[in-house]
């Protein structure tokens, strides 16, 4: 066959490919095969009658319809290997050119390429610091909240306190009835209406009312309230009292961190450390890959985006369903189409979700990195353990063994995926900070150590009788 590439501006190649006509007249017999096994014609068995006879009852034009179908179905890999193309999705047959000689034009979206350029030279320093002690108190304060007791008291409202209330303003989004909030000493971004709003109804006690007048920014997130100066009158139903729990070996049992406060203490002060850092490292490397993406050079047709962004709307879907609602609910709410949400929130976090991906998949593949095992069986038992203990009871998965092989291998699967990555992001990290060492370099490092270790510990030990004189 004889193939001419075009490559288009859209990251796909137009395959215009000439098939030898003694071939096109092989399949065309096929389709006449195929055509009569499942046609009647009279005097022949279904499949057995000549090919002229095929061609009188049923025409030509159909003959070669199903023989470029056969061609195609049965060609169309070996014309991608001959055109040495690596394709990024399923192809399109664009037109049919000619049947004498046969002639098509296919249209192929390429797989995604990525170059790096000189992203050994980037260099970003890497400056977490540890959480100081009043972040773990408030997190220790936090957990007391969780488990405090609350009873109504008939009392002015204090901080600390919970508090039921009627909203009535003449914006109806701000229309609420027995509205339930904690009166935080501390503001919160997510705080209902706006940040301090509780705290304004400090002093009030149950049945009495207060009128508030805010005014909220251009740019607040829900347009009925951007820029608008509201009245809301809110009404106190009632007043709850927090107690908190004590800090003794009884709480620390209550929470199943640990038997003594001593151990509730050191669980609580790794978790606010762990997060803290995994809260840098997002905006780190998030910072990182972006400096790597300014001098890369990043090439992917439209449809791998989209496939992308069919994942984003899974995970959105997902999410949803969670709260009892799906994606058409969702769009009425936030009073937009899919087309349009697609375009505006979808495309450009599959974008940056896509190129992030590849970014790091051509980390793995320039710097030769192997997947660590170690990591691996790590990852595939935390994902383990967190399932169990969100009441995961791995006897009873649906298929039997069957069933429970599958999840095993899904879980792998994805523990995989996760190490791979956190193995390129330190890979990224140390060049950016100028502490890089080569995959190969690092395993003879290690080999190295572990061979020292090993003729440490094999050593012989002098006894005192083995000992020189002095």
């Amino acid at each position: 066959m004889n193939i001419e590439k075009q490559y288009q501006e859209d990251h796909s190649v137009k395959l215009i490919v000439e098939i030898d006509q003694d071939k096109m007249n092989v399949y065309k017999r096929r389709a006449a095969t195929k055509i009569a096994s499942r046609g009647n014609i009279a005097g022949f068995r279904p499949g057995k009658a000549p090919y002229e006879i095929v061609v009188r009852t049923y025409g030509d034009p159909a003959i070669t319809e199903q023989a470029v179908d056969l061609l195609i179905d049965a060609e169309y890999n070996n014309i991608l290997k001959e055109a040495d193309i690596n394709p990024g999705a399923a192809g399109t047959l664009e037109s049919v050119d000619s049947l004498t000689p046969p002639k098509f034009t296919f249209r192929v979206p390429l797989a995604p390429e990525v170059d790096l350029g000189e992203y050994h030279s980037i260099r970003k320093a890497y400056e977490w610091t540890a959480p100081e002690q009043a972040d773990f108190d408030k997190a220790m304060e936090d957990l007391r909240q969780m488990y405090a007791t609350t009873e109504n008291v008939d009392r002015p409202i204090e901080v600390g306190d919970y508090v039921l209330v009627d909203v009535k303003s003449e914006t109806s989004e701000l229309n609420r009835t027995g509205f339930a909030t904690f009166v935080r000493k501390e503001d919160r971004d997510t705080e209902w209406p706006y940040n301090g709003f509780a705290k304004e109804l400090a002093g009030l006690k149950a049945g009495e009312s207060k009128t508030i007048t805010h005014e909220f920014p251009v740019d607040w997130e829900v347009e009925e309230l951007k820029g608008k100066t509201a009245e809301i009158e809110v009404t106190v139903k009632t007043v709850r009292g927090v107690t908190l729990p004590d800090l003794d070996d009884e709480f620390a049992k209550m929470t199943g961190a640990g038997e003594t406060i001593d151990a509730l203490t050191e669980a609580v002060r790794n978790d606010v450390k762990a997060k803290s850092q995994a809260d840098y490292d997002d905006k780190y490397f998030v910072e990182l890959i972006e400096q790597i993406k300014a001098t890369a050079t990043i090439k992917y047709h439209e449809h791998t985006l989209e496939h992308e962004g069919e994942h984003v709307l899974s995970d959105l879907s997902n999410r949803l369903a969670q709260q009892s609602m799906d994606l058409d609910t969702y769009f009425k709410v936030r009073k937009t189409t899919r087309e349009q949400f697609i375009a505006e929130e979808v495309n450009p976090v599959a974008r940056k979700r896509l190129e992030r991906g590849l970014i790091l998949d051509e980390i793995v593949r320039k710097e030769n990195i192997q997947l660590d095992n170690d990591m691996l069986d790590a990852e595939y038992n935390n994902t383990l353990n967190s399932l169990a203990q969100q009441g995961m009871d791995f006897s009873k998965i649906r298929g039997g063994k069957k069933g429970q092989k599958e999840l095993s291998q899904s879980i792998a699967m994805d523990a995989a995926s996760r190490v791979m990555t956190q193995q390129a992001l330190n890979m990224i990290k140390s060049i950016a900070m100028g502490e890089y060492k080569p995959v190969e370099e690092k395993a003879i490092e290690e080999e190295v150590v572990e061979a020292e270790s090993a003729q440490e510990e094999s050593a012989p030990v002098e006894s005192e009788q083995e000992k020189p004189a002095e």
